[in-house]
């Protein structure tokens, strides 16, 4: 969630407005990596991006409309499968919220606001073979590209090539943009790059080599270059992978290590990653991170996952008592094909002298998806 809120409208028609959308459903899921682990699934099975994230192939699309939703609603036509043609495929998402955050001394704030819009379009230029694909946000705000990339297979669908503005391979690719995993690293799906990537899947391995200009898609300024890469090994109940990465600029190299995995339980997947950084354009050794991520999900019932989340951040690794955890609980609800609510709460716990650790957040948030 955005923490950066703008007050209005009493506290009240805003508790009000929550516990009605809270109730105005029977209670899901949505594409992220503990479905994979609970399915059994590599994410290239259903995300036309070989890593996860963006566009769902046409099996994750039957997926998401006969799987997730409490009840599978029939229509006229066959499940949506972002078919416009012989050789066109689009889809999208759209995340509304609504949201209380409190930090202590401090007033209330209260927002409704339009997360993302995003629309996906993928170009069969050569079917199975070669690709174009596109991920644009348009809102809020104007337009911004995310990915534009070429996508090569090769005949046995064993290795591909992509080329172009895409997201780095980096351990668990999380719908939360602001879990610490992903902030201490800086690899996430809002700072995508400009580069190559080598992908090679072979039975229950999966790998991934990536060089890119390590700017963020930003104006490049020397001759250093970000490396990313990662080596997962998937079985249906387990899986647990390695990643490095390494961006040298200028103004000083960053390194990130990380180990990551899910595991299913009977109706609870686990996910968990642990990575340590370190920025060397930081001063004074005050770039060593570490952070850590432990989330169980629980299919309570079809459609229904309730999702309970631990975060632990280490700022600085040579500084003692600068730690931070964060919990939050997620009920996620998925009545039908395409709608997914989610209410959840968020609370953070650091240093007792500074307020701004100190917060809580609610919300509640209605995705759409097709």
């Amino acid at each position: 969630m955005n923490a950066s809120r703008t007050r209005w409208a009493p506290r009240g028609l805003f508790a009000a407005l929550c516990c009605a959308a809270l109730c105005c459903a029977t209670f899901g899921a949505h594409a992220e990596p503990y479905l994979a682990v609970q399915l059994g699934l590599k994410c290239g099975q259903c995300h036309v991006n070989p890593t996860g994230g963006g566009l769902r192939t046409a099996f994750g699309d039957v997926i998401a409309q006969t799987v997730l939703p409490a009840e599978h609603l029939a229509s006229p036509t066959d499940n949506w499968t972002g078919q416009l043609g012989p050789y066109l495929r689009a889809g999208g998402d759209l995340r509304f919220d609504a949201s209380l955050t409190q930090v202590p001394h401090a007033n209330s704030v209260q927002q409704f606001q339009m997360e993302q819009t995003r629309v996906y379009l993928e170009a069969d230029v050569i079917p199975n073979r070669l690709l174009a694909y596109v991920d644009e946000q348009v809102a809020p705000g104007g337009a911004l590209n995310r990915e534009a990339y070429l996508l090569y297979w090769s005949a046995t669908h064993d290795w591909n090539v992509k080329a172009g503005h895409m997201y780095l391979p980096f351990g668990l690719r999380l719908q939360d943009q602001s879990a610490y995993v992903l902030t201490a690293t800086g690899i996430n799906m809002t700072t995508p790059d400009q580069g190559v990537e080598l992908g090679w899947e072979r039975g229950h391995w999966d790998a991934q080599l990536a060089v890119s200009n390590g700017t963020a898609g930003g104006a490049v300024t020397g001759n250093g270059k970000q490396y990313s890469t990662q080596l997962a090994f998937v079985e249906s109940r387990w899986r647990v992978g390695v990643a490095a990465n390494r961006n040298a600029q200028s103004a000083g190299a960053k390194s990130a290590y990380g180990i990551f995995g899910g595991l299913r339980t009977g109706p609870v997947s686990w996910l968990a990653q642990a990575e340590i950084t370190d920025d060397q354009s930081i001063l004074h050794g005050q770039g060593r991170q570490l952070a850590t991520l432990l989330e169980a999900n629980w299919l309570i019932a079809r459609g229904n996952n309730l999702k309970i989340t631990e975060e632990f951040l280490n700022p600085n690794r040579d500084v003692p008592n600068g730690e931070q955890t964060r919990w939050s609980l997620v009920y996620e609800l998925t009545p039908i094909q395409f709608v997914q609510i989610r209410g959840g709460l968020r609370w953070n716990d650091g240093i007792p002298q500074d307020d701004s650790e100190h917060q809580r957040l609610y919300f509640v948030e209605l995705h759409g998806y097709f």
